[in-house]
């Protein structure tokens, strides 16, 4: 009886319903949801979502969606979730005009045909097409222009697959990475490594050592330091040994028994 119900309940959640969205959000009327998430459900079809006319945020990350369609309502949805999911035309949300942020990373959008529908989005300051953490991408990533190309295509993003391109940080960002590809093309040399038994350390071997100093406050702080950092190792042993202890008994306990006959 309880393996139907569940059955019954998963058969729900393939398709979003009035019911599954008021029992989520606690809210009797569908235009007065702001914020939802229905991650990783198994929905396929949107069903009514279009109603909730005033949702500003939505995650539908982790499901098995195909069709945008019902999206188009949503004129005031600011952050959109769509990560992992099996969508390959993105064509509906171009009426969301109020989009700001929108995750699209491990989906199935093919070129970069499929991304001219998003740069009527003029609030559009956010777009994920690829997560390296969780191992999500498009095939459009694979295209070798295809970073240049997006960057052009929106002019506005400050942000493009957790990157930041412009603003604060993007500068030192932009540095470090030119920094790491320069490094990187000087230590290979056809494809080998070269190593460099000449180079020099950059600063002197006691440059890191901590500094003594005459102020009174420092010296008093350098001594407490030093006296928890003592107390710390000490903790440090005894926990060793009780360790060792445990998994000494521990070992003990599991030799089997001898019986002598």
């Amino acid at each position: 009886m309880d393996s139907k119900r569940e059955k019954d309940q998963d058969a729900d959640h393939e398709k979003i319903t009035a019911v599954l969205l008021k029992s989520r959000t606690g809210e009797f009327d569908l235009e007065s949801i702001l914020f939802l998430k229905l991650r990783g459900l198994g929905v396929h079809d949107l069903g009514c979502i279009g109603e909730c006319i005033n949702l500003e945020r939505l995650d539908l990350s982790g499901n098995n969606i195909t069709n945008l369609a019902p999206l188009a309502s949503l004129r005031l949805l600011s952050v959109l979730n769509l990560s992992n999911n099996r969508i390959s035309n993105l064509e509906p949300l171009r009426s969301c005009d109020s989009l700001q942020n929108l995750n699209v990373a491990g989906n199935i959008i093919n070129s970069i045909e499929n991304l001219h529908c998003l740069v009527s989005l003029r609030k559009l300051e956010n777009i994920r097409f690829k997560d390296n953490t969780y191992n999500y991408t498009n095939p459009v990533c694979r295209n070798s222009s295809y970073r240049t190309v997006v960057l052009e295509m929106f002019p506005n993003i400050k942000v493009l697959d957790g990157e930041r391109v412009v603003g604060r940080g993007s500068d030192l960002y932009q540095l470090c990475k030119d920094i790491d590809d320069t490094i990187k093309a000087g230590l290979y040399k056809n494809g080998q490594l070269v190593e460099h038994p000449d180079c020099k350390p950059w600063v002197e071997d006691s440059y890191w050592d901590i500094k003594r100093s005459n102020n009174a406050i420092i010296e008093e702080a350098y001594k407490q330091f030093n006296d928890v950092l003592h107390e710390c190792r000490l903790l440090n042993n005894r926990a060793t040994h009780v360790i060792s202890q445990t998994e000494r008994s521990m070992s003990l306990k599991k030799q089997p028994k001898q019986y002598a006959i």
